[in-house]
């Protein structure tokens, strides 16, 4: 029972922490007031999440380390990485949430990076999602057709996100090409948020797709008695 009430909790800050991000990523509907409290939403769910799975990092140093356990780490500690200094750069712009904090990074550096560091939030968040669908996915029980018509569905979705991703300029900002991003307010809000979860898709398809290679190849190594390693948990991290 508190296990189950445990795993609850953790769903439930990873389905707050997605929303949020979708509405930080949507910055031109929402306002600069409203992006500086969602940041900060974002930042307490963020040490929430961590604390929730604190196990996981206590096993670093634990078992072997597989593919799939080389990925998640990297994903996971880049991931942490590029949240710690967007939260930061965006402290240091805000005059609302935090404007005690303002200016304690030179304006120019912070906006660059901020804007380059969320993008790639953005991405390895869904990534990191992805990684973790095939265990997330496993309890189902579905049939074949239910199944293939699911994945074609992601697929398709993931396509649009791709094509978007290119369409919208997103790599000229991650390479901190364009140091700032323009405003479209002639846009709809569903129409921005709608983009932003194709995107999201998109590269979560990406980390299933690699996670169902890596435990192919692992099954095939190893054979169906392969264990899993600690800190391989699909709950943690």
């Amino acid at each position: 029972m508190k296990a189950r009430r445990k795993n609850t909790v953790k769903t439930l800050v990873d389905a707050c922490m997605t929303v949020l991000l979708l509405l930080l990523m949507a910055y031109q509907v929402t306002g600069e007031a409203l992006h500086e409290w969602f940041g900060v939403g974002m930042t307490a769910l963020l040490i929430v999440h961590h604390i929730l799975n604190r196990k996981w990092y206590a096993a670093l140093f634990k078992g072997k380390y597989s593919a799939y356990r080389i990925v998640t780490l990297t994903v996971n500690a880049l991931l942490l990485t590029c949240a710690a200094l967007t939260a930061l750069c965006g402290m240091a712009m805000s005059a609302h949430a935090v404007p005690f904090m303002y200016g304690m990074l030179p304006a120019t550096f912070a906006r660059r990076f901020h804007l380059a560091l969320s993008f790639w939030s953005f991405i390895l968040m869904g990534f990191h999602l992805g990684l973790h669908i095939p265990a997330m996915t496993a309890r189902f029980k579905l049939n074949g057709r239910i199944k293939t018509a699911a994945v074609a569905l992601f697929a398709a979705a993931a396509a649009a996100g791709f094509w978007l991703f290119v369409r919208n300029g997103i790599p000229d900002y991650i390479f901190f090409r364009i140091p700032f991003a323009l405003r479209d307010n002639g846009r709809s809000a569903a129409l921005v948020f709608a983009e932003h979860l194709a995107i999201l898709i998109a590269f979560a398809f990406s980390g299933a797709c690699a996670a169902f290679v890596m435990a192919r190849a692992a099954k095939g190594g190893k054979g169906n008695s392969a264990r899993r390693e600690p800190g391989e948990n699909e709950n943690q991290s």
